[in-house]
């Protein structure tokens, strides 16, 4: 696209700021991208510092989620080339090294992510296989592989058929939970907030579940193409409508999934939490154990398995292409080898640890938040206060204080959390 192309296409883009429908199909993109697994451990670490430190998480994560994904969409926007995606936005502005860098974090982000899921699939299904069906306990090398292997095979021969799949099982994964919450009204309680808050301790607490939050309500792995997309229709008006639409996004995350968060944890007890954690299963999977409801008892379990598998294929396929990329620059491997190599790695270590089966919450905790939002919320505002390309996409001062506290905080609590 030549200068003039450029010119004339940014002088002919629309102005307004109206919702539009493809306005709000990027809305429900976005929310598609960050429901997953993560939604259905969140209530277990989010609830398990009481009732009133969950209120609070409420109230600051709606900011922190916009913020920190409007800056990122318009670190992009940035760009020199309107075509480039992220990677090409970050070797514009910090050189091939930094690109280097941002890709070896990209994979470091999205990796410990599939170790994560093929642990929760193993123990979802057999929590189902043992509690629901009567079933005695598969070896757990044998079930884990061949989960993983069938997930695999999915994903290797039948990926554009597992991406419609799984792009189709979002909407109703979201409205399964709904009514979820909605069902688990009668059985709330005042257990969570009759417990006496330490308020000397709030903070802390606070602190220490803002890595499940950041890794829960993370859609940053489809804001490049979306940012690209707006900046191709609406030009130098794009940041106008980006705004917009990650706001939109994070209103919807708010509504629906804290209220989620909050029936669940409403209707359990303190004592239920810190079961559900000791057990290293979803939260689903737990209040499918403990009712009588076959709604629950049956469905709990199908809609983990839906989440966990569909999160599974997206991040798999992240986390295979960044490996290629990455085995193929440090070495003179074949396209072909690269795959296999990459391929079998990721298969072998996800058996391995879901053999081992650590905790979900603690991996999530350990290694897949602090990357996310060291990219997430970092790296644009540092870029905001660096590079002269971003001075005109600036955040409000309190914007960036508020986003760049709340990355930090996420990653010292896990620094904080290891020793």
């Amino acid at each position: 696209m030549n200068t003039k192309t450029i010119n004339a296409a940014v002088e002919n883009a629309p102005t307004s700021t109206k919702w539009t429908y493809q306005d709000f199909s990027w809305v429900l993109s976005l929310f598609g991208t960050a429901v997953g697994a993560g939604v259905l451990f969140l209530p277990i670490k989010a609830g398990a510092g009481g009732f009133w430190p969950l209120v609070i998480l409420a109230l600051i994560a709606m900011p922190m989620i916009w913020l920190a994904h409007k800056g990122l969409a318009r670190f992009v926007l940035s760009a020199k080339n309107p075509n480039a995606d992220i990677t090409d936005t970050v070797e514009e502005h910090f050189g091939k090294t930094g690109a280097t860098i941002i890709t070896f974090a990209y994979f470091f982000a999205i990796y410990p992510i599939v170790l994560i899921y093929g642990v929760g699939i193993t123990n979802t299904v057999d929590s189902f296989l043992v509690n629901q069906l009567g079933f005695e306990s598969i070896p757990r090398w044998l079930l884990s592989g061949a989960l993983i292997s069938l997930m695999t095979c999915g994903v290797i021969f039948g990926k554009e058929l597992m991406l419609k799949v799984t792009s189709l099982m979002v909407y109703p994964l979201v409205f399964i939970l709904l009514a979820l919450s909605i069902f688990l009204i009668p059985e709330w309680n005042t257990s969570m907030a009759e417990v006496t808050p330490n308020w000397a301790e709030m903070p802390k607490i606070i602190w220490l579940a803002i890595p499940i939050i950041v890794f829960s309500f993370n859609h940053s792995p489809i804001i490049s193409q979306f940012a690209k997309e707006q900046r191709r229709v609406y030009g130098e008006n794009a940041v106008k409508k980006t705004d917009m639409i990650t706001g939109g996004a994070a209103t919807m995350l708010m509504a629906f999934v804290m209220f989620f968060v909050f029936s669940v944890v409403l209707s359990l007890t303190p004592e239920q939490l810190g079961e559900a954690q000791a057990q290293n299963i979803s939260v689903l999977s737990y209040l499918a154990n403990i009712h009588s409801s076959p709604m629950i008892s049956y469905l709990g379990p199908i809609v983990a398995f839906a989440a966990i598998t569909s999160s599974y294929f997206g991040h798999f396929l992240g986390a295979h292409e960044g490996l290629v990329g990455l085995v193929k620059s440090r070495s003179k491997a074949s396209e072909t080898r690269a795959n296999k190599i990459s391929l079998l790695f990721i298969v072998l270590t996800t058996w391995v640890i879901s053999i081992i089966n650590p905790s979900i919450l603690g991996m999530i905790e350990s290694m897949g938040a602090p990357m996310i939002a060291a990219i997430l919320f970092i790296m644009p505002i540092y870029a905001m206060r660096k590079v002269p390309a971003m001075a005109k996409f600036k955040t409000s001062t309190f914007a960036q204080i508020f986003t760049a506290i709340c990355g930090v905080a996420a990653i010292t609590s896990v620094i904080y959390g290891s020793f």
